[in-house]
């Protein structure tokens, strides 16, 4: 039954072939593109209108220099968002549940927001590494300490999006498990735990938009400390 329970986890294949990059690519199937008139339907104005207010939003605490990621970290936001909800959808696999998944996703952009910083402003971006004031004793071990904080970033990253959504899946399947188990001998538990198996939905539902919102997020405040 253990085994059982993490074999939703696993990255299925069809005749030798990955499903993970069809689970990938579909989400941008689903969102239509803009027309070339002024009148739009509704799907359309709530898509535009909801990326244009998370757009202002994460660009908020940015200067303007950081304001030429927008497209790259919205795109980002949506595709996580995507990913995220889908998965909740019966007989489908959620790829971020994957950590070989978001740490792709969590090394390449943080990096890029290191070198940006050590290429624009190398003074400032390794000052980070030695608070102001330090006592002259301390000075290597923070260096040291503020060092691996620094290259532990991605890996938080990456873990804490995969964490969530791994633990959400399996108590839902926990708890469904229960419930059908339940259902021929208590009837009223089997109802009762049902009923917390939907409000668990929900809370997962919002957890799958938090943490795709937090992932982009603090990549902001990353590259808001190298800009």
């Amino acid at each position: 039954m253990a085994l059982n329970f993490f074999d939703q986890f696993m990255s299925p294949t069809y005749l030798g072939i990955p499903l993970i990059t069809i689970a990938l690519t579909f989400p941008w199937i689903l969102y239509p593109s803009p027309p070339n008139r002024w009148l739009n339907n509704r799907l359309i104005t709530l898509q535009s209108w909801f990326i244009n207010r998370f757009t202002k939003q994460l660009l908020l605490p940015l200067n303007p220099e950081g304001h030429k990621w927008a497209l790259m970290l919205t795109s980002l936001m949506v595709f996580l968002l995507s990913i995220n909800l889908l998965g909740l959808l019966p007989y489908t696999f959620t790829p971020t549940t994957q950590l070989s998944l978001n740490m792709g996703l969590a090394v390449p952009f943080w990096l890029a927001t290191v070198i940006i910083g050590m290429r624009n402003q190398p003074t400032a971006s390794l000052g980070h590494l030695l608070p102001e004031g330090t006592p002259v004793p301390l000075i290597p071990v923070l260096i040291i300490i503020e060092t691996i904080s620094l290259f532990i970033r991605p890996m938080a990253l990456g873990v804490r999006l995969t964490a969530n959504l791994t633990a959400g899946h399996l108590l839902i399947q926990l708890i469904a498990t229960a419930a059908f188990v339940l259902l021929p001998l208590m009837t009223t538990v089997a109802i009762l735990t049902a009923t917390v198996l939907f409000l668990l939905t929900l809370l997962e539902i919002a957890v799958a938009m938090i943490q795709a919102y937090v992932f982009v997020l603090l990549l902001s405040l990353y590259l808001q400390e190298n800009v």
